[in-house]
């Protein structure tokens, strides 16, 4: 059995940008140091912070008065930073710079009069700190084509959810423009998710198989899962190696395998042990070499 893997694959700038965040407050400030949502979605980083003194927990609410609080990569609407400070907590922001700009389109242009329609999946946490920004409505393409009933010549901007599915946000996008006349799109998909999806299609075209590693809640991880699968290749998600059925490859001469931007190599190491194929092959794709500046507050620290 031979295995090629996709390129890029595994963690983005700002997954990198949230670890090191957590990493370096419990080095600043010490444990433990609460951890609103899970950092990036992945178990495997998420215990490995813990078991550094990190507590996850899911509102601020849960946290002590005066602690420090990192929150998540995937963003949070300006309630939780306003009851982190009725509780005197120390804030770190880890949000994705990505996911901050699209916060500041949304009241841009909300501020503007526009009307804003965001594509995004219902309860993931990037789309709950994005809808807290501003009012806008929101278009789940997996629910339906729910659009506005507004006057056809209202001002509407259209801005996504950074870790959709690039030709499912493109025809939720098409139903948008059909309906309205004077339309902005600002295709907020963020590069690690267009380049991963890129990569899952070129290897597509050489496998039979793919293997996804990621979590099950990592939006980014699915939507690679559904690329190949639209593709017409058999595709799994598995977390790691615990997660495999060898019978996935029974007649299987080729798998792909690839991994979502919060994914750590590791995983993959670990995948590709069990599966002891004859050859590994690594897939020419983009190179990325892009990384953000760490939160404000913690500009000085090193890792």
């Amino acid at each position: 059995m031979k295995v090629y893997l996709g390129v890029p694959r595994g963690f983005c700038a700002g997954v990198v940008r949230a670890i090191d965040a957590v990493e370096l407050a419990l080095k600043k400030f010490g444990d433990p140091i609460y951890v609103k949502h899970e950092i990036v979605h992945n178990p495997y980083v998420v215990k490995s912070l813990e078991n550094k003194g990190a507590i996850t927990v899911e509102k601020v609410e849960e946290i002590p008065a005066g602690s420090t609080v990192v929150f998540s990569a995937h963003g949070s609407p300006p309630s939780d930073f306003e009851k982190a400070e009725q509780r005197g907590l120390n804030v770190i922001d880890a949000t994705c710079p990505l996911v901050t700009k699209v916060h500041n389109e949304a009241k841009k242009y909300t501020s503007e009069g526009k009307k804003v329609i965001l594509v995004g999946h219902k309860g993931h946490q990037e789309v709950i700190g994005t809808m807290g920004q501003s009012e806008m409505h929101l278009l789940d393409e997996r629910e339906g084509f729910d659009i506005p009933q507004w006057n056809k010549s209202t001002p509407v901007v259209v801005l996504t959810q950074t870790t959709l599915s690039v030709d499912d946000t493109q025809t939720a996008i098409d139903s948008i423009t059909d309906r309205f006349k004077d339309v902005l799109v600002r295709n907020d998909l963020c590069y690690a998710t267009t380049n991963r999806q890129a990569a899952v299609k070129q290897l597509c075209k050489k496998v039979n198989l793919v293997l996804v590693i990621g979590a099950p809640n990592s939006s980014n991880c699915n939507r690679l899962r559904e690329v190949a699968q639209a593709a017409g290749v058999k595709a799994y998600l598995v977390n790691g190696p615990d997660d495999i059925d060898d019978s996935w490859f029974d007649g299987i001469e080729k798998v792909g395998i690839t991994s979502g931007a919060s994914t750590p190599d590791d995983l993959i190491l670990a995948v590709i042990d069990k599966m002891k194929p004859d050859e590994v092959n690594r897939i020419g794709g983009v190179e990325e070499d892009i990384s953000f500046v760490l939160p404000k507050e913690l500009c000085n620290q090193k890792t």
